[in-house]
């Protein structure tokens, strides 16, 4: 690859960026879902587009299921066995959110909160690639209350005593 068709696609890249940056700021429920650790302007303006404002989701849950986010299931007996995430539903959304979950999860876990304290009793009890998946179905049910609430995610930083 030339020098100058590289500058030429960074420049292509760059201006997308700013377009995907100028839409989240626009729009209602970009704005709300970009007050979420892990989700940018691309991810928000990504689940607008696939979702619109969650309508079609009873809940948060069936929004993850529709990712691919959530553990297989298999039963046999009567007793259930659960394995890997599915990877049904969005491919793109469900990478998305899965790179988002990765890059704040070291910021999430520094932190006191209900959600760090889960990310980090996670993070002590299963590997770390785990801890990110799940990570991301959690962001997917955070998305879908934050779309249909119409409320900004608000992070607790509130101290606990010892």
């Amino acid at each position: 690859m030339t020098c100058e068709l590289k500058s030429q696609l960074d420049r292509r890249i760059e201006e997308f960026n700013k377009e995907f940056a100028t839409f989240a700021k626009a729009d209602e429920g970009a704005r709300l879902l970009v007050s979420i650790p892990g989700i940018g302007a691309i991810i928000a303006s990504a689940l607008i587009a696939a979702i619109g404002q969650a309508e079609s989701f009873a809940k948060g849950r069936d929004l993850a299921a529709w990712l691919g986010l959530v553990p297989k299931q298999s039963t046999t007996g009567g007793k259930p066995r659960l394995s890997g995430i599915s990877k049904r539903g969005n491919k793109y959304l469900r990478k998305l959110l899965i790179h988002g979950a990765r890059s704040a999860l070291p910021c999430i876990v520094e932190r006191d909160t209900p959600l760090g304290r889960w990310a980090k009793g996670l993070l002590g009890r299963a590997h770390k690639h785990i801890a990110v998946v799940a990570l991301a179905n959690k962001l997917a049910r955070i998305a879908w209350a934050v779309l249909r609430r119409h409320e900004r995610f608000a992070i607790r930083d509130v101290l606990v005593a010892a």
